[in-house]
Parts: structure tokens; C-alpha cells; sequence
């Protein structure tokens, strides 16, 4: 009987450490990644303004030939979004919504993936001596959910790798 009583208590004090450690991870997770491309802010813009673009050279789309991809009637800029549907557990479900735009500066997107939560992407092009730097960056807030709180840090290593690729991806597309 003190063997299951050792046990429990062990269980117990694991559980505590494990929610009560959630909250000291942060609630708000991001992050970035820049690539210097050859080419001037105009010449990019296009290719992260226009949804339908990103097909050109976004990391995800390539993984999943069957993706279902629809667009709403606004073509560019504000208000344009895709809605994405895919069977590929690295792909899912989701959409994607441009909510800022100023030419050849700045994106930002409310990305909405269903049960998986929210989040929001931007694209910052700054000129730099005849080439320009492009930064992708992704926040997202993890909530009170322990579980998220943990998954949180991992981000970096998950979505990071693909931000790469992308960003590899439109810098050979644009100076190509």
C-alpha cells in the first residue's frame, strides 16, 4: 500500500511541475528569418502581396500535390485570402488573410488554422544598397493551454526550417 501511495504522490507532484512549468514558458512565441535578395523591394512585393503568387514558392504547398487552394475575389493587398485543404499532416487545413499592406514595405497576415489556433505572419522588405532584405516573421499566442505552452519553444525548430526554404525559394524566383 505505501508502494501505491509513493506512486501516486510521485504522479501528482509530475503533473504539478508539468502544468505549473507551462506557465513559465511564454504565452507569445515567434519568429524570423531575413534573406538579402538581389533585387529591388518593388520586384518582390508582388510575390508576397498576391496570394496566388505564393504558390510560386511557398514551402508548403510543394509538400502536398492534392492541396485544395481557393481564393476569395480580391485578387491583392487587403482583404485578399486563400483557404488551403490538405490531407498531408504537415500541411492541414487553414487560412490565410492579408490585413496590412503598404507597397513594397511591409505584409501582414492573420493565418487561421481551425482547432490548431491563430496566429499572424509579416514581410518587411528593406532596401539595402541595390539589393533588398526580406524578413518573414510569424507570432502566435499560445494561451492558457498547458500543452501549447510546452509545444510553444518548438516552433523555431519546426516552422524555422520552413521559413528558410520559402525564403530560399523566393529569392531564387525573384533574382531567377
Amino acid at each position: 500500500m505505501r508502494i501505491l501511495k509513493w506512486i501516486i504522490g510521485i504522479i501528482v507532484v509530475l503533473a504539478v511541475i508539468g502544468v505549473g512549468g507551462a506557465y513559465l514558458k511564454p504565452r507569445e512565441i515567434g519568429l524570423d528569418r531575413t534573406v538579402t535578395i538581389n533585387a529591388s523591394p518593388e520586384e518582390i512585393f508582388p510575390y508576397i502581396n498576391n496570394l496566388s503568387a505564393n504558390e510560386q514558392w511557398s514551402p508548403w504547398i510543394s509538400i502536398d500535390p492534392d492541396i485544395e487552394l481557393t481564393y476569395n475575389a480580391i485578387p491583392e493587398g487587403k482583404g485578399a485570402v486563400m483557404s488551403w485543404t490538405s490531407d498531408h499532416e504537415n500541411v492541414g487545413n487553414g487560412s490565410m488573410e492579408i490585413v496590412a499592406s503598404v507597397p513594397g514595405e511591409h505584409v501582414e497576415t492573420a493565418l487561421d488554422f481551425g482547432p490548431m489556433g491563430t496566429a499572424v505572419a509579416t514581410f518587411d522588405l528593406t532596401e539595402k544598397g541595390g539589393a533588398t532584405d526580406v524578413t518573414w516573421g510569424f507570432t502566435s499566442d499560445m494561451g492558457m493551454n498547458p500543452i501549447a505552452r510546452w509545444m510553444g519553444p518548438m516552433i523555431e525548430n519546426y516552422v524555422g526550417q520552413d521559413y528558410e526554404k520559402g525564403l530560399a525559394s523566393l529569392k531564387a524566383l525573384v533574382e531567377g
